[in-house]
């Protein structure tokens, strides 16, 4: 909601009822201290009995008039400012791009030539990725010895990167660790077939080759290109060895099995491009790259239609001038 006033440069009347009550206190004020510094005209006898004597209730109420008058007149400066109240309405037309994200979560994934290591490497960077899209429906593909769909493709960014932070390798869940890189891609290609996004795109990441499953790499690619997606491919492992903890405790070292032809074959088949990591800031230019290649066709135009509120001061400064003059014509009337 937003609130503003249409002609703020009335706001400077206000002064005007401040002066209303300011001008009487300093002037009774100023009496008062003037009145202690001449000496009495008259002599009395005995004060005692004038200091018994205090204001009455109509005496005291009195100083409610000029109270009552800069409020009212405060009220009606208010209304002459035009307060308003709007709410902004986004008005959204293009295209957007759906896009799936396609996660190796195999064994090796934990691999620490990465921080903190390879998944959570990948996690972070995605989750990054995920914060520069806006108005692109994301999805979210895992897959080790098998291929699992985690979010359909969807705007609801928070559920989408809940489920990203829970996402652990093979292992830690019970799955055997092997890398089904043509079932990934497959699934993520399934995902994808009933977008009407003008671009659909795939970000496959692993750091492996294909091993399992029953679909090999290229032939989802195919199907991937039949559809009109792209697929970029990106490996990610240092060359060289990498420790590698089991979850028993024990550490190996391990060169990386990327396969490197056939990501490059699948970038190429689809029109995408293939991108190789070494370590966690190489992974995070990659997807800067890819965000960048992949931009929504989006224009959003804003409006606000605003209420005024200008009524709402307008009847209450009328009705305290009512009441104002009321109290001064029966309660706090001066008789000449």
């Amino acid at each position: 909601m937003i609130i503003r006033f249409a002609s703020p440069w009335a706001l400077w009347f206000l002064i005007i009822p401040l002066l209303m009550l300011l001008v009487p206190l300093i002037a009774h004020r100023w009496q008062w201290l003037k009145n202690r510094r001449q000496p009495a005209t008259l002599q009395y006898s005995d004060l005692r009995l004038a200091a018994t004597v205090s204001p009455s209730l109509r005496q005291r109420g009195r100083v409610l008039l000029p109270l009552f008058r800069a409020i009212g007149l405060s009220l009606l400066i208010i209304a002459l400012a035009r307060p308003q109240t709007g709410s902004a309405r986004e008005v959204i037309s293009g295209n957007g791009v759906d896009i799936a994200i396609v996660l190796d979560i195999s064994g090796s994934m934990a691999a620490e030539d990465f921080e903190p290591n390879r998944i959570g490497a990948a996690k972070d960077v995605i989750h990054d990725f995920i914060d520069s899209r806006e108005y692109d429906r994301i999805g979210y593909v895992i897959f080790a010895t098998e291929a699992f769909s985690q979010v359909p493709p969807t705007l609801d960014y928070r559920v989408l990167q809940q489920i990203i932070d829970e996402t652990q390798v093979s292992w830690d869940i019970r799955l055997d660790s092997g890398t089904a890189i043509g079932l990934g891609l497959a699934n993520a290609a399934n995902m994808l077939r009933d977008s009407t996004a003008s671009s659909r795109v795939i970000v496959m990441l692993t750091d492996g080759a294909n091993n399992s499953g029953q679909i090999d790499p290229m032939t989802a690619a195919k199907i991937a290109k039949a559809l009109d997606i792209k697929v970029y491919t990106i490996g990610a492992a240092r060359p060289g060895p990498a420790p590698l903890p089991f979850p028993d405790g024990h550490v190996e070292y391990r060169d990386s099995e990327i396969d490197e032809v056939t990501l490059q074959d699948i970038a190429d088949l689809t029109g995408g491009l293939y991108f190789r990591a070494e370590d966690t800031r190489g992974l995070q230019e990659i997807y800067d790259k890819i965000n960048n290649l992949e931009r929504s066709e989006i224009e959003v135009k804003t409006f606000t239609r605003y209420q005024e509120l200008l009524i709402w001061f307008v009847i209450p400064a009328v009705l305290i001038f009512v009441i104002e003059l009321l109290l001064r014509l029966t309660i706090f009337r001066k008789i000449p």
